[in-house]
């Protein structure tokens, strides 16, 4: 048995290649829509592609299961489980065979078998996995999005991110009862998971990338919980903020991704355009570092830093009803911009109109003057602000981050709400925004810039620069927390 483990950084994804070498065949396990990186694998690997799964309808980011088998001809297998409601759409036109709990089925020497695991989602299942020719009984699980390593897959998500009210208390139920069939498995069986730290499909994810269930039994949380109330209470305590795009990340996966044939190349536009893109209400991103964007920028353009947490906020900040225009740090610019189309297009956002390079912002301040620059504020200099009651602090860190500590009287708005809720908040006073040590108040504040805000400062180090210098801290009262 051949077994591969590709991970996506941005994505903080796992996806798998299991193949048979003796046979030569190989299944793709919750592919996403680089499906390049698993067709080169597989012929690096002397495998060829034939059967194509995943283990739910993902919620943060675009399947490439469907462009996977088309490109390869492997059979594509899909959950018949959860109910009408969670149901592949696309399933009949794309050929699929569908899988009941129970259901499996072969890759050469290497059984399959799938196991309904609801709770993160109803669909969810998890993949049991023995190499018949070495072995009797299973050596490892696909988990997806059901069990991580030292966590388990939120079940909330349904209810704050796809909007299904009232979901959230009967899915936790749910995951308990899933994780009662998970507790009977062997010790020893290898568990390989759908995500590691950094990703919002749970709140502790460890960055080891497997475990066992023997492991987990012992230190995962979840798996410690006495009873199923303390479990539904402590599952659902101190959960992220969903990204926004994982609404529009369901609808399509549930729906039918695209077929892109590569994620395309938008062209280099000149300087001069940028006037009439502006003027029209385009939306422009500047992908530069958050020092470059602070000490000169373009007004009306977003900050979102071509960094490991690029997809994150695009999906967070960018529409997904207009084109998007980049521009990029010149240094790079090629591959900037291939690497930023390839980041988008992983969450959908495939309409990117072209790019600039870094010379387009020398040139409208030769060309039209008036760069913006984004002050930056010392916690010390806030705290004598602050005395007079002359500024108006913003904390854009997510609800549990402040829950924890914050400043005190300052207000909590979330990055990816605060262009929503910007009305709510006074012009007539200096704004000042932070978060837990400056990039995404960095952002935050080019959001307000573009909302016509002039008088914005971003904290320099932020709340961790706070509470270092011995300033006062509020806390809430806030549930156990295992993240």
């Amino acid at each position: 048995m051949i077994l591969k483990r590709l991970y996506d950084q941005k994505l903080a994804q796992a996806s798998y290649l299991i193949g048979c070498g003796q046979s030569g065949e190989a299944a793709v396990f919750d592919p996403n829509r680089d499906i390049e990186q698993y067709v080169d694998l597989a012929a690096a690997e002397g495998l060829r592609i034939t059967h194509v799964t995943e283990t739910h309808i993902h919620a943060d980011f675009v399947s490439g299961s469907r462009e996977l088998a088309q490109r390869t001809g492997a059979t594509l297998y899909l959950s018949d489980e959860g109910g009408p409601d969670w149901r592949y759409r696309y399933a009949g036109e794309a050929g699929a065979t569908l899988l009941k709990d129970g259901d499996g089925f072969r890759v050469g020497n290497i059984q399959i078998d799938a196991m309904h695991t609801p709770g993160h989602t109803p669909e969810h299942m998890a993949f049991m996995v023995t190499d018949t020719a070495a072995a009797t009984a299973p050596i490892g699980i696909v988990t997806g999005d059901f069990v991580f390593v030292g966590d388990v897959g939120r079940p909330d998500l349904l209810e704050k991110a796809a909007n299904v009210q009232g979901t959230m208390d009967a899915a936790a139920r749910t995951l308990f009862a899933s994780l009662q069939k998970f507790r009977k498995l062997p010790d020893y069986l290898q568990i390989w998971p759908g995500h590691g730290a950094g990703s919002a499909c749970g709140k502790g994810l460890s960055s080891v990338p497997h475990s066992t269930v023997g492991y987990e039994r012992l230190f995962n949380w979840a798996l410690a919980a006495t009873s199923e109330d303390e479990f539904v209470e402590q599952v659902l305590a101190g959960q992220p903020e969903p990204p926004k795009y994982f609404a529009e990340m369901k609808r399509i996966n549930k729906e039918g991704p695209r077929i892109l044939n590569g994620f395309g190349h938008p062209p280099r536009l000149p300087p001069t355009r940028l006037d009439a893109l502006l003027e029209e209400g385009a939306l422009v991103v500047d992908t530069r570092s958050a020092a470059a964007y602070a000490a000169a920028h373009i007004p009306r353009t977003l900050s979102i830093p071509l960094n490991r947490s690029f997809t994150t906020w695009a999906g967070w900040l960018i529409p997904y009803i207009s084109d998007v225009y980049l521009i990029l740090d010149d240094q790079e610019s090629g591959k900037a911009l291939g690497e930023a189309v390839r980041d988008l297009a992983m969450i959908g956002l495939d309409r990117v109109g072209g790019a600039f390079g870094a010379g387009a912002v020398e040139a409208w301040a030769e060309r039209d003057g008036g760069l913006e620059v984004t002050p930056q504020m010392s916690v010390q200099d806030l705290a004598q602000a602050m005395k007079t009651g002359k500024v108006l602090v913003v904390d854009v860190r997510g609800r549990s981050e402040w829950e924890a500590g914050h400043i005190p009287g300052v207000e909590n708005i979330p990055l990816g709400f605060l262009g929503d809720r910007a009305d709510e908040l006074s012009r007539d006073r200096q704004l000042v925004v932070h978060c837990q040590s400056g990039g995404r108040s960095a952002m935050g504040a080019s959001v307000l810039q573009g909302r016509g805000f002039r008088n914005v400062a971003n904290l320099v180090g932020g709340f961790a620069a706070w509470e270092g210098a011995g300033f006062e801290v509020d806390r809430e009262q806030q549930l156990p927390s295992h993240s």
